[in-house]
């Protein structure tokens, strides 16, 4: 079969589909479909079909993008219409959880997987309801039981609708600890010399002269003599 009879096919298939595609399944489903072919349609067409699909869609004539989340492919509508379509759902899923429920779910997929007792010495308050309510909407699994610790405690992992909701295609997608502190560091305060006059601040300012500036606080808290540092 050509890729651009392929094509369709494909694409139905993920349109229609209630969970991800992986492109295996895509390739299973297809030769399900066309049985009566001699040549069984191979993992690299549809591969290649799967490509020109996810850029056609690309374009910015469509509100909407195939890429993979949640473990396959599947179709989203792109980040421009979020606030659209978020009036649907979105916004009131995540509205039903709580700041705990929200707390643990971030340490379960930065940590995964993770004991309740884990989860608990790094919140510092019990997480039992939270866990629950987790569970509950699917978001967390009981990936099993470390073996390693007294009673062989359940362990939770984030599920396959924690990747679908959020958009990533798994744990490692998410963004990295130190990428979000980094965008958090608090810039040291500038301390204006207390004896410089307006006049004098018109004057340097005019000048592009920086001298005014004497001290500073450091990230660390300390005060800066920046003409002591200069070695002035």
């Amino acid at each position: 079969m050509e890729i651009t009879n392929l094509i369709p096919h494909i694409e139905a298939l993920i349109f229609a589909s209630d969970k991800a595609l992986t492109s295996l399944e895509v390739t299973e489903l297809v030769n399900n479909a066309f049985g009566f072919m001699e040549d069984k349609i191979s993992l690299d067409q549809v591969e290649a079909a799967m490509e020109g699909i996810r850029e056609k869609y690309d374009s910015e004539f469509y509100p909407f993008e195939m890429r993979q989340s949640g473990g396959g492919w599947q179709f989203l509508t792109k980040k421009d219409y979020h606030k659209t379509i978020a009036q649907l759902n979105g916004d009131k899923f995540l509205k039903r959880l709580s700041a705990a429920s929200l707390e643990t779910l971030a340490i379960i997929a930065y940590k995964q997987p993770v004991t309740k007792g884990e989860i608990e010495a790094i919140r510092g308050v019990s997480s039992d309801y939270a866990v629950q309510k987790l569970l509950e909407k699917e978001l967390i699994i009981i990936s099993g039981r470390n073996e390693k610790l007294p009673g062989h405690p359940l362990v939770y992992s984030t599920s396959k609708n924690f990747m679908d909701y959020f958009g990533i295609n798994s744990a490692d997608d998410l963004p990295k600890i130190k990428e979000v502190l980094a965008e958090q560091l608090v810039q040291p305060t500038v301390i204006k010399d207390a004896e410089v006059t307006d006049e004098d601040t018109t004057e340097n300012k005019t000048e592009g002269n920086e001298e005014d500036t004497v001290l500073s606080v450091s990230e660390e808290g300390e005060l800066v003599d920046k003409a002591e540092e200069s070695g002035e």
